[in-house]
């Protein structure tokens, strides 16, 4: 007898030892949890994070070592937008900063300053501390200028700065993802409970999806000092986390109340799983975590965290559903399809074939071609908006304008332009050299007066380092930093420097700042996507490969793939780049795709879309080893396996959806991007571009593979002893317009799929009859393999032997 799969001999481990594999499971998650805790998280620098010449700024400034104290700006206004009761504004100011002075939280406060037109007036704040949590110090101000705000009538006060727009921002956010929280958990239990109509069976996978969440943050706190860590990056776990979590979850739970519907023992129906959806969950969290590798090429710390982040929560999901998952259903037995929703269950349990998928499938079966080229023509006429995608970093300009703090900063800016947009020279040269690279600057920045590209309302200060060797100076714009006019100003800049310290020896200049940020991203994307596109393809097309050992069935992943994520770019693009859907989703367009967003979503949907396509195509493949044509095949895998695809796509649609609602663009633009692709994935290409391609294709499916030897194959342990199987029983009453054909457990010839050797069960296979309508079924396509004679008498079983 030949050595059983590791995925069923951890589950059988886990199913016979429940109470040791959820303890195991138990502890593994909490010291997560407490060492992630423990170590704290290393968050990216800014002179790790850039790249390009904004980059090269970073790591010069930062080699000046200055010592950033957090900046408080308290803006004086008048409170209808007109005109400034100017005395009234400076009594409000000096009592301001007397207030503030007071305050053991504050450092130096300046001298009010008049905005150029008049209407505003502008006092300085210096915070004690650093910048890091400033926000968790900075109340006693607010609370200050409220204060002072309420005692003269007339004006309105606005504290815009590092501690307040963290500390707004990050409470407006903060609502934004407690909401998403609150509203995920519910509705993803919610479907579960429609798709199981039992409470347990609907708790399992979510209860399963947050541990591993949880585990993942811990362990992604530890590899941040490997590669530090973005902060977007819990949030990308929590989205990957529930979405694949439910998933594995769900493919090994439906399998296995399938095989224990069919009449195995609880036991026999973890194996079946084990063997079959455990299969599939290693094969889909190996392709998900093989695109993800691909975001390392990108050769940028933020990408290489996020790939990080999402390779070890679906690495933990995978694990857990090949672990404790069995131990809980083991334990639970016939618990988990308790307590029962009366309607639900019956729906759930219901054995006869679902009329509504033989309809769904009609026209990609009967009309495969036809069918293809029409399917294929709408979603490439989908893709259409994606050839004029526009990219640029998000900045403060993406964020909704209802945000109390985004409004403040809209009026700081407008009174005082060189605190909205700001350039960032840095020059590095020997300390004997400062005196040149000073008078350097100032003839730089002479270059900007009376150039409309910048900003006059207050002189620029040159700073530097303690040892003299670096020298920086901020140089504002009165543009938007996703403005015209702020890529030119960047651009004149960029081209003043060089020949600004041009007579400085060994000297070093570059311009940083948000907009070089955002055009020097775009351009090194543009640069390393063919890399990471080419990565995943060739690692993708060689993983189906080595499954299927078809290359039709390699080929058509990638194609298909391809064609559902041009698909959502092209709504993507439709959506965020227009304004007709602003107030639907309540965002402010940008004219523009968030820069780092199509590079990323593009790998996160080739890993998930796989998930979908390596379980239908396994389920195809698994009828074609049973006995079936190409048409049957195709028809019998995706009825049987519509049910545990549409609602793994219902909960991945939902989840990211709610991320739709959030505030921030970035992650609307994330959410409804990962939302579309996979619902046209689910539909569009599941129910009409696969099954009518499969369908055309016939028997090349399986080329270069040869389906009829690996059909006998899956009848043989590798010697010429002799192996029986139980056939199914005759055909009951009332069934005779119905062709029979086995269910595919054990002895399906799952293993083959995956380049395994198909195990011999010491237990006998039972094979349950599975119902399909004559038109489909060819009238031999269940008689004895190839090479096998018939025996048997009487009323006992037929029995097939070499």
């Amino acid at each position: 007898m030949r050595k059983k799969p590791a995925t069923v001999r951890i589950a059988r481990w886990s199913a016979t030892h429940p109470w040791s594999a959820i303890g195991l499971w138990v502890v593994f998650v909490a010291l997560c949890l407490f060492l992630g805790g423990a170590a704290g998280t290393n968050k990216i620098s800014d002179e790790e994070s850039g790249v390009g010449e904004s980059g090269r700024a970073g790591r010069i400034t930062a080699s000046g070592h200055f010592t950033e104290k957090p900046e408080e700006n308290v803006l004086i206004s008048a409170a209808d937008g007109g005109k400034l009761d100017v005395a009234t504004a400076r009594k409000a100011a000096e009592e301001l900063a007397g207030k503030m002075k007071a305050l053991p939280e504050v450092e130096s406060v300046g001298t009010a300053l008049p905005s150029p037109d008049g209407r505003a007036l502008l006092l300085p704040v210096t915070m004690k501390g650093d910048t890091e949590n400033a926000d968790t110090r900075v109340q006693p101000l607010l609370d200050a200028s409220t204060t002072t705000e309420k005692a003269h009538e007339g004006i309105r006060i606005d504290q815009i700065g590092t501690g307040s727009t963290a500390k707004g921002l990050g409470e407006t956010l903060g609502e934004d993802f407690k909401k998403a929280e609150l509203i995920s958990l519910p509705l993803t239990l919610l479907i579960l409970l429609v798709v199981f109509g039992a409470v347990i069976a609907a708790g399992v996978p979510v209860l399963l999806a947050m541990s591993c969440v949880g585990a993942a943050i811990g362990l992604s706190a530890l590899a941040s000092y490997v590669l530090p860590e973005t902060s977007a990056v819990s949030n990308v776990i929590l989205l990957m986390g529930m979405a694949v979590g439910v998933d594995y979850s769900l493919f090994y739970l439906k399998r296995e109340r399938e095989e224990r519907r069919k009449g195995a023992s609880h036991l026999d129906a973890i194996e079946i799983a084990a063997e079959t959806s455990g299969h599939t969950v290693v094969v889909s969290g190996t392709t998900v975590v093989v695109s993800m590798a691909g975001l390392y090429l990108a050769q940028e710390a933020t990408f290489a965290s996020l790939a990080t982040g999402s390779i070890i929560v679906v690495a933990v999901a995978v694990l857990a559903s090949l672990t404790v998952l069995p131990a809980l259903l083991a334990k639970l037995g016939r618990w988990v399809d308790r307590p029962k929703v009366p309607l639900l269950w019956r729906l759930t349990m219901r054995s006869n074939e679902s009329r509504l998928w033989p309809v769904l499938l009609r026209p990609a079966l009967v009309r495969p071609v036809l069918t293809l080229v029409v399917s294929v023509g709408a979603l490439l006429a989908l893709a259409l908006p994606a050839l004029d995608m526009k990219l640029k970093q998000p900045g403060s300009d993406d964020l909704s304008r209802d945000i109390p703090v985004v409004q403040a900063m809209d009026r700081l800016t407008s009174a005082f332009p060189s605190k909205g947009t700001v350039h960032q020279v840095a020059v590095r040269a020997p300390a004997e050299r400062a005196g040149e690279v000073e008078s350097a600057l100032k003839t730089l920045l002479s270059r900007t007066d009376g150039q409309e590209l910048f900003a006059h309302d207050r002189t620029p200060t040159i700073r530097a380092s303690a040892d003299k060797h670096v020298h920086t100076v901020a140089v504002g714009t009165p543009h938007s930093p996703k403005s015209d006019g702020a890529r030119k100003s960047l651009e004149l800049l960029r081209a003043w420097v060089p020949e600004a310290i041009a007579p400085v020896q060994d000297a070093e200049g570059a311009v940083g700042g948000k907009v070089a940020q955002g055009v020097d991203f775009t351009g090194h994307l543009e640069d390393r996507m063919p890399w990471v596109v080419g990565f995943i393809l060739l690692l993708t097309f060689a993983t189906m490969l080595i499954i299927f050992r078809s290359l039709a069935v390699a080929l058509s992943a990638i194609l298909l793939n391809l064609l559902s994520a041009a698909a959502s770019f092209g709504a993507l693009v439709a959506v965020f780049q227009n304004t007709w859907a602003e107030g639907l989703l309540d965002f402010h367009s940008s004219g523009a795709v968030v820069s780092w967003l199509p590079l990323f979503l593009f790998v996160v949907l080739f890993g998930l879309s796989m998930d979908y396509h390596v379980f239908v195509v396994s389920r195809i493949r698994e009828a074609a080893l049973g006995g079936a044509n190409v048409r049957d095949a195709v028809r019998d895998g995706i009825t049987r396996s519509a049910g545990v695809v549409t609602s793994a796509a219902i909960v991945m649609v939902a989840v990211f959806a709610i991320f739709g609602t959030l505030s921030m663009v970035e992650f609307k633009q994330l959410g409804v991007g990962l939302a579309a692709a996979i619902l046209l994935d689910a539909v569009v290409i599941r129910i009409f571009v696969l099954p009518a391609l499969m369908t055309a294709l016939g028997r090349w499916n399986w080329w270069p593979g040869n389906l009829n030897s690996a059909r006998r194959g899956q009848h043989s342990a590798g010697s010429d002893e002799t192996r029986q199987l139980r056939l199914p029983q005759p055909v009951p009453a009332g069934a005779t317009q119905y062709g029979q054909r086995p269910s595919y457990g054990q002895d399906s010839g799952y293993g083959q799929e995956f380049g395994g050797q198909q195990q011999t069960s010491s237990r006998e296979q039972a094979y349950a009859p599975q119902q399909h309508p004559q038109s489909y079924a060819p009238q031999d396509a269940y008689g004895p393999p190839q090479g096998w004679t018939q025996q048997g008498h009487g009323d006992q079983p037929d029995l097939y032997q070499r």
